[in-house]
């Protein structure tokens, strides 16, 4: 039985994952990069340098059940997207990790992209029936898009992805972050807040979504959250209403995109998507007759970052 080594560094998480010849996954681990208590984020020069001190050992963990052997190919995501000119520091270091690994072991090393693992790990773990063609929302720290998404071949292991809308601002991962923080919650806050919002108890504060087309923004609605806080409201209503915020503006970006493109089938990744209020309200209001949408999220352990899709698409591959 051979394996495949997936590995991923995105902006805040070092992982890896290995799944078998028959995409069965084996291990995953990933660690978080450490963020300074008040922070909002990192510099990618930091970042790069936590993903290089943290990586070994995470691989090392990942080829533990295996022992390091029978490793048939290694994958990494290289760039955010795959698109002409997508770039980032943090990707070179899963690159550089994976090409010399393939080259100590003799084994071949596939190129692949974060965006097109996370829609690979939604795909996979969602249960979301084989499209070859469907819409998709990447809904993370780094990433807040509207995308139609093709398969480029019949083995899968690569999409052809057409950017159709999204943030103009701030992504819904920093939105919740920047509030989480104003709170004094733990970076990075999406799960912190969703702990919080579940007490809200009144539902009644508002905070405006604001969609044009297929775009929308998060600033004001991330404004319009620090005022609420000065003003003295509860900040479990104000994190309940960031979560309404965020789930009605794909609300308004998701129906007309049905319509036109006349697919169902909506794919919905990333970090942001783990969250149970947002998936919960986007079925009530999409998934009717009025609408027809079917909604498929990734599971709530393969939302955020992690190396899972990354190494489904390098067992593709090989």
């Amino acid at each position: 039985m051979k394996y495949v080594l997936g590995i991923d560094t995105s902006c805040y998480t070092t992982s890896a994952a290995l799944v078998d010849e028959e995409g069965n996954l084996k291990a995953e681990h990933r660690q978080l990069l450490s963020v300074p208590q008040g922070e909002r984020g990192l510099q990618q020069a930091m970042a790069v340098f936590q993903h290089v001190q943290q990586l070994p050992q995470v691989i090392k963990k990942t080829l533990a059940p295996v022992r390091g052997k029978n490793i048939g190919a290694v994958v990494a995501s290289v760039k955010p997207r795959p698109v002409e000119g997508s770039y980032m520091p943090v990707f070179t270091v899963a690159h550089s990790f994976g090409r010399t690994m393939a080259e100590v072991l003799g084994v071949p090393f596939f190129a692949t992209t974060h965006q097109e693992g996370h829609i690979m790990a939604g795909l996979w773990s969602s249960g979301m029936p084989s499209r070859d063609k469907f819409l998709a929302v990447h809904l993370s720290g780094g990433t807040s898009e509207l995308l139609l998404v093709e398969r480029e071949n019949k083995g899968g292991f690569s999409f052809a992805i057409k950017l159709l809308g999204g943030t103009t601002d701030l992504h819904a991962g920093q939105f919740i972050d920047r509030v989480g923080v104003e709170m004094g919650l733990p970076f990075p806050a999406g799960p912190h807040l969703e702990k919080l919002a579940s007490k809200s108890r009144t539902g009644v504060v508002s905070i405006p979504s604001s969609v044009r087309g297929f775009n929308f923004s998060f600033s004001g609605p991330e404004t319009q959250a620090r005022k609420l806080l000065r003003q003295g409201i509860a900040p479990a209503e104000v994190a309940r209403a960031v979560e309404r915020c965020i789930a009605t503006t794909l609300e308004k970006i998701l129906r007309p995109a049905v319509k036109e493109f006349e697919l169902a089938d909506v794919l919905i990744v990333g970090g942001v998507a783990a969250n149970r209020f947002i998936r919960e309200r986007l079925r009530q209001r999409l998934e009717h007759r009025a609408v027809g949408a079917r909604l498929f999220f990734a599971d709530p352990r393969y939302s955020g970052d992690n190396a899972v899709g990354v190494a489904q698409l390098g067992c593709k591959m090989l």
